[in-house]
């Protein structure tokens, strides 16, 4: 005999889907009792909801979904990719521009990386974006210390285990020797944690600079550090399969951020 499976969808995955927080956080926000349904407050994320369910986090209540959006951003140096940092730290959401509505970033780049980060409010477009069967290539412009050959990056291009953790072969090419230092181009598919540092590590190098140049098809072309540019509706449908809106699309612009920035020396790479 079969059961009929519940009618609608996962409170937490409703929740991230209006761009309150992203799927986890929202089972957190279900756990701490600042959600209720129909009145009543829950505390399991083990409940379906339907859209003639009221859904009240934090006292408002959960409007319509808005529709999916995804930003470039140039994350500088020195933040942290967190809500919130228990050090203490700044975190990018310090330096986002102030007009920009709530996001989640879709991975991240540890404190001292820089480049391209992608931000949305939707977090099943977070997860589509993060996931590995995605197969979307990152690519980065890395300097290392030290004087690599090309015969260096064999092991990484092959695959190689660091403190027992399996990294996927990476596409490594010499850019050039500059000095002390060498600049490389790394393209991987998988994005752990630290991988690019640990991996390089592993073949003797240390990492004195890490710069996401791509992540897929989204570029991180001019944009300054600090600048946040939105993707069209356009081009979200291309790449994504997402629905178009019918509103008239507007130009992008780079929005700058909320703080002043210190003057940076011109790179010379």
């Amino acid at each position: 005999m079969s059961t009929k499976p519940p009618e609608g969808d996962r409170i937490a995955k409703v929740i991230a889907r209006a761009g309150i927080a992203s799927r986890r956080e929202a089972e957190r926000l279900i756990e701490a009792g600042r959600v209720t349904v129909n009145g009543v407050k829950i505390t399991r994320a083990a409940l379906n909801v339907t859209p003639a369910d009221k859904v009240v986090v934090d006292g408002r209540a959960l409007e319509a979904p808005e529709p999916a959006r995804l930003w470039l951003y140039h994350k500088p140096t020195g933040l942290v990719t967190t809500n919130r940092d228990e050090q203490g730290r700044a975190t990018i959401y310090d330096d986002l521009p102030a007009d920009l509505p709530r996001v989640m970033s879709v991975g991240r780049l540890d404190l001292n990386s820089e480049g391209l980060l992608l931000l949305t409010n939707d977090g099943g477009l977070k997860r589509k974006l993060e996931l590995p069967s995605t197969g979307w290539l990152r690519r980065y412009r890395v300097r290392v210390n030290g004087r690599p050959t090309d015969a260096t990056f064999e092991p990484l291009r092959k695959g190689l285990t660091v403190d027992g953790e399996r990294f996927q072969g990476m596409m490594v090419s010499l850019d050039r020797q500059q000095g002390a230092n060498a600049w490389i181009t790394v393209s991987i598919r998988e994005g752990k944690n630290r991988e690019i540092r640990r991996a390089m590590e592993a073949v003797g190098l240390s990492v004195n600079r890490l710069i996401r140049v791509s992540y897929g098809p989204f570029q991180l072309g001019q944009l300054k550090p600090g600048e946040v540019e939105e993707i069209r509706p356009r081009v979200l449908r291309d790449q994504l399969g997402m629905p178009q809106e019918p509103e008239v699309e507007k130009a992008a612009k780079p929005l700058r951020p909320q703080r002043p920035k210190p003057q940076r020396r011109r790179r010379t790479t």
